[in-house]
């Protein structure tokens, strides 16, 4: 979690400070001053911490998020190290996974940034919303295997559409042990995809 040390001449601008040197709102901090210097023009040193779980907050703001929409939604969380699981069942669930996981990718997103912003480093957050991204590996795997033994038999690379990294990552796995193939990604933006190659022999 982010937390900053600093010097300051006046304790009513810590707060202040803090919020903007670590880019939250003030709301978010807690401020303790933890030693004085100077006898006359006295500094202070003032330690910033983040005083909220960025975990309960990610989960009201979906809360928030589908009650403006008018969507009734059961969200699980679950926290372990560092990664953090929002499970949603909703009778709208084709409608915030979109076209082609589209509304949940952004959805994700937006969560992950919003965790994010508190730490210093990197937590892991996923979105998942009628287990859609479950299914979503379990077709992405058998297209990965099956692709993969006519490449192998064939000695032909075969091209998969395009998908997002998280999507890349899961054939990239699935294949990292195979003897006969490896996977490379191509292409820029909304068009990078996998390519799955025979190995040379």
């Amino acid at each position: 979690m982010k937390e900053l040390q600093f010097e300051i001449k006046n304790v009513d601008n810590a707060l202040n400070y803090a919020s903007k040197e670590l880019r939250l709102s003030e709301s978010y901090l807690d401020i303790e001053v933890i030693d004085k210097k100077g006898m006359i023009l006295k500094t202070y040193i003032c330690k910033a911490t983040v005083k909220v779980q960025p975990a309960e907050i990610a989960f009201e703001t979906l809360e928030t998020m589908f009650q403006a929409m008018e969507v009734d939604a059961k969200i699980e969380m679950r926290v372990r190290d560092n990664k953090i699981e929002y499970k949603i069942e909703t009778d709208e669930n084709p409608l915030l996974i979109g076209k082609n996981g589209k509304t949940l990718e952004r959805i994700q997103y937006y969560i992950r940034n919003l965790v994010n912003q508190f730490y210093d480093e990197h937590m892991i957050v996923q979105v998942d919303i009628g287990g859609y991204k479950a299914n979503r590996k379990k077709q992405l795997e058998i297209l990965a295997t099956k692709t993969a033994k006519t490449v192998a038999k064939t000695r032909i690379e075969a091209s998969l559409e395009p998908m997002n990294a998280y999507e890349r990552r899961i054939v990239h796995t699935k294949l990292a042990d195979w003897r006969d193939v490896t996977t490379v990604s191509k292409g820029e933006g909304n068009k990078r995809h996998l390519v799955i190659k025979p190995k040379r022999r």
